[in-house]
């Protein structure tokens, strides 16, 4: 009789089917979590492409760095003999120490008392992506510095070689968040051509 009964009654309508305010609130902080991660994600991501750029600058700058130290050698213009390679400690022409990177002066060469007051900067191009036309975007190198050391090298033996001179350029690069990073090149200038 039992089973007679309970399927005698009449069945009880079914629960409205949809969301109920906590499982919707519940949906939308996992949302939301989710969306700060990848906001974090993105940040980062062109913080690194940021840093990344400064670094390939820095490596660049230095680059030219040591090329003009070769090319003040060989140019014959400028009248600098393998006497001028060197820090102005040591009777040369290139100043010691960190300095700003600022453009060559009359000379045509960086890192020397000739240096004007003008900093160098990079060009890149503008929202139509050509370089050299009016919208190009110029951004000085305000937070670069450029250390140019030259030294002689010993011989085997101890002594002085003093035909033969280490030149290492280091560019410091300061950035708010990562610090200061060099980028170092090194090169061997002699006193043949």
């Amino acid at each position: 009789m039992i089973n007679s009964l309970t399927s005698s009654q009449p069945k009880r309508a079914k629960a409205s089917s949809g969301f109920s305010l906590i499982e919707v609130m519940f949906a939308a902080v996992i949302l939301a979590v989710g969306l700060m991660a990848i906001l974090a994600v993105f940040s980062q991501a062109v913080a690194a492409t940021r840093y990344s750029r400064e670094e390939q600058i820095a490596k660049q700058k230095a680059r030219e760095a040591l090329e003009g130290v070769y090319s003040a050698r060989n140019a014959n213009y400028n009248s600098v003999t393998y006497a001028d390679i060197q820090n102005v400690s040591a009777g040369g022409i290139f100043r010691e120490g960190f300095q700003s990177l600022y453009l060559p002066g009359a000379n045509g060469i960086v890192g020397t008392g000739q240096d004007t007051t003008n900093l160098d900067s990079v060009v890149s191009p503008g929202p139509d992506g050509t370089l050299g036309t009016s919208d190009d975007v110029t951004v000085p190198l305000v937070n670069y510095k450029r250390q140019i050391l030259i030294s002689n090298v010993t011989n085997p033996d101890g002594s002085t070689n003093t035909d033969l001179r280490r030149i290492v350029v280091t560019v410091r690069v300061t950035s708010p968040g990562r610090g200061q990073r060099d980028s170092i090149v090194t090169g061997y200038i002699s006193r043949f051509r």
